[in-house]
C-alpha cells in the first residue's frame, strides 16, 4: 500500500519546505526553503530522515491530515494544541518535538501555536512531492516549487530510510513570547544612514506589523534616518538583511526574501537568530544588539 498524507483543511497557510535552493542566485533562484531551519531539521532528525527532507510548514494552525498507511510523524517549531482522531472515533493528544504514530485512516489536527508562527510537521521518509530545480521548497515569491496543499490533495510520502529514530522526545525551548533580541551585524550599507542611525536601531524596539510573511518582516519602531540621497543600484539581497526604504521603517528578510534590492542595508541579522525571527508573531517586540567578536552561535 502506498504511504500518502491527504490535505484535509490547510489553515491560513501551509507549504511544503525542505532546506531550499542554495547556490542558484547567479541564475535568479532564491534558496527558499523552511523559515524556521533548525525547526525542520529537528523534526526531520526525530523521525530518522535526513534533516534537508520535505515536510510541512503551517502558519498559525488550522491544518488538518488524514494517514493513507500507517505513518510516524513529528511535530517541531511553534507549539500548538495537536489532536488525534483514530479510524473508530477515538481521540487523543500528541505532543511537540516528540516520535508520535498516525494510524491510517486516522486525522491530525492542529489548532493555533501559543507562541511563535510556524510548526513543522514531518512525515518518516518524507514528501515525496515532484522537486523543481533540486528542491521541494515553495517560495511564495517566485511562484516556485510545489503548488500550496489544498483540500484533498494526497501527497506521497516517500521510502522508510535506513535510519530507525533513536530518541523519542526532543526536551527544546519553545519560541519567545516576549521580546524577541535579535544579533545583527552592522553594514554593508550603514554609511548611507547618520551616525546615530545604528544607535537608534539598537535603542528601542521594533514591532512586528500584520503585514509580515516568509518573504519578510515589516517593522514599526524609531526611523531610521539616511545621509545619502538618492537610489542605489540593485544589489544582492541575503536572509537577515535590514533593508530600510524612504519611510525609514526597517523590513528583515526571510527565506522567500528578494534576490535584489535597491533600498539600503544598514545591518543583517545572524544566520541563527534568522529561524527565531521567523517565529515572531505580529504585534511581537524585536529588539537589535550588535553582535560582539566573542559570541558564539546559538
Amino acid at each position: 500500500m502506498n504511504r500518502l498524507l491527504e490535505v484535509v483543511a490547510t489553515g491560513p497557510m501551509t507549504t511544503v519546505q525542505d532546506l531550499g535552493r542554495p547556490g542558484r542566485g547567479d541564475l535568479g533562484v532564491g534558496r527558499s526553503g523552511a523559515a524556521d531551519r533548525g525547526a525542520l531539521r529537528l523534526a526531520n532528525r526525530l523521525v530518522g530522515n535526513p534533516e534537508g527532507a520535505a515536510a510541512l510548514e503551517v502558519t498559525f494552525g488550522g491544518l488538518c491530515v488524514r494517514a493513507h498507511g500507517n505513518l510516524l510523524i513529528a511535530l517541531a517549531g511553534a507549539a500548538c494544541p495537536a489532536t488525534v482522531t483514530g479510524p473508530l472515533g477515538a481521540r487523543w493528544p500528541i505532543g511537540h518535538h516528540s516520535v508520535e504514530r498516525l494510524p491510517c485512516g486516522a486525522t491530525l489536527q492542529l489548532g493555533p501555536p501559543v507562541r511563535g508562527v510556524r510548526t513543522y510537521l514531518s512525515v518518516r521518509g518524507g514528501l515525496d512531492v515532484p522537486p523543481v530545480l533540486g528542491s521541494r521548497a515553495t517560495d511564495v515569491l517566485a511562484g516556485l516549487g510545489p503548488d500550496l496543499p489544498a483540500p484533498g490533495e494526497l501527497l506521497p510520502v516517500g521510502p522508510l530510510p535506513d535510519v530507525f529514530p533513536a530518541v523519542d522526545l526532543a526536551p527544546v525551548p519553545e519560541p519567545a513570547d516576549g521580546d524577541l533580541v535579535l544579533e545583527i551585524l552592522p553594514g554593508p550599507r550603514d554609511d548611507w544612514f547618520t551616525p546615530d542611525a545604528l544607535r537608534v536601531l539598537c535603542a528601542e524596539p521594533y514591532q512586528v506589523t500584520t503585514d509580515s510573511n516568509r518573504v519578510g518582516i515589516r517593522l514599526r519602531g524609531p526611523i531610521l534616518e539616511r545621509a545619502r540621497e538618492g537610489e542605489l543600484p540593485s544589489e544582492g539581497m541575503v536572509p537577515g538583511a535590514i533593508q530600510v526604504p524612504l519611510s525609514g521603517q526597517p523590513t528583515l528578510f526571510l527565506a522567500d526574501h528578494p534576490l535584489t534590492g535597491g533600498y539600503p542595508v544598514i545591518a543583517v541579522v545572524r544566520s541563527d537568530d534568522v529561524d527565531r525571527a521567523a517565529q515572531a508573531r505580529p504585534g511581537q517586540r524585536i529588539r537589535f544588539r550588535v553582535a560582539s567578536a566573542t559570541t558564539t552561535p546559538r
